[in-house]
């Protein structure tokens, strides 16, 4: 059985499963499906089409599937799909798909959006990421599985974090930022190898060792980003995350941080 607030507003056409809470004052719209387990605490506003997975926790004042924020968009169904265990805290905005980006925003598995992050129309975010308070993204953002993103970090539209990406305080991003990278600044400049976080995930010595002269590759030996990919792409040969790092740069549409 669901736990509903006797103050909560559900639309008729909601679908609650079964060991859901939904706090005072919390509102769920029509074309919400909200997955077993899930917490919404009080004056929460959820609109559709949205689905919530499993086992999420929604803090107060969050509004998550409101409509875009794009003059474009003219009342399209668009949607929001926000998967399994993630926790989202105290004013986060999560905004639907466009029509021209889509018509879908998504969200992974077992993040952790710290409170007052936004996540535009059309963003695309992986699994077990942290964004810190008052992050931003633009529109058409991607953001790939174990990124860090540091408080009052901004993306601009169309950019990608690669995985297992780390920003600064206050980075500013105009570029996509590869993989495995530290990243820091107004404007956002790289400061080497993500070590510390890829130690955290399992990564053993000798694949950061390898990582580490991608990154000289890229950054360190006065190559151009063409020469640069032809070399990573020798030395992708027999390395997995080489090769993730070269095909990150190679899909790469709006340049790379340099």
């Amino acid at each position: 059985m669901s736990n509903i607030h006797p103050t909560a507003i559900i639309d008729s056409t909601a679908k609650i499963c079964d060991g859901v809470t939904v706090g005072p004052y919390s509102v769920v719209g029509a074309g919400v499906t909200i997955g077993r387990g899930t917490w919404i605490g009080p004056h929460v506003v959820i609109n559709g089409p949205t689905t919530i997975g499993e086992d999420n926790r929604i803090y107060q004042f969050a509004s998550i599937g409101e409509a875009p924020q794009d003059l474009k968009y003219n009342g399209e169904p668009t949607r929001l799909v926000i998967g399994d265990r993630n926790t989202i805290r105290e004013s986060v905005t999560i905004n639907r798909g466009t029509p021209g980006g889509g018509g879908i925003t998504s969200v992974g598995n077992d993040n952790l959006f710290m409170a007052y992050i936004h996540i535009a129309h059309d963003c695309h975010v992986g699994n077990n990421v942290i964004f810190s308070n008052n992050t931003s993204l633009a529109g058409h953002v991607t953001v790939g599985d174990f990124v860090i993103l540091s408080g009052f970090t901004l993306v601009h539209q169309f950019c990608s974090v690669g995985s297992y990406a780390f920003t600064g305080m206050g980075s500013a991003i105009s570029k996509d930022v590869p993989p495995y990278l530290i990243v820091n600044g107004n404007p956002a400049a790289p400061h080497g190898l993500n070590k510390i976080g890829l130690k955290r995930r399992g990564f053993g010595d000798e694949q950061i060792r390898l990582l580490l002269n991608a990154y000289k590759v890229l950054y360190k030996k006065g190559m151009t980003l063409d020469e640069a990919k032809a070399e990573l792409l020798k030395m992708s040969e027999g390395s997995e995350e080489i090769r993730f790092f070269y095909d990150f740069l190679q899909q790469s549409n709006r340049s790379i941080i340099r």
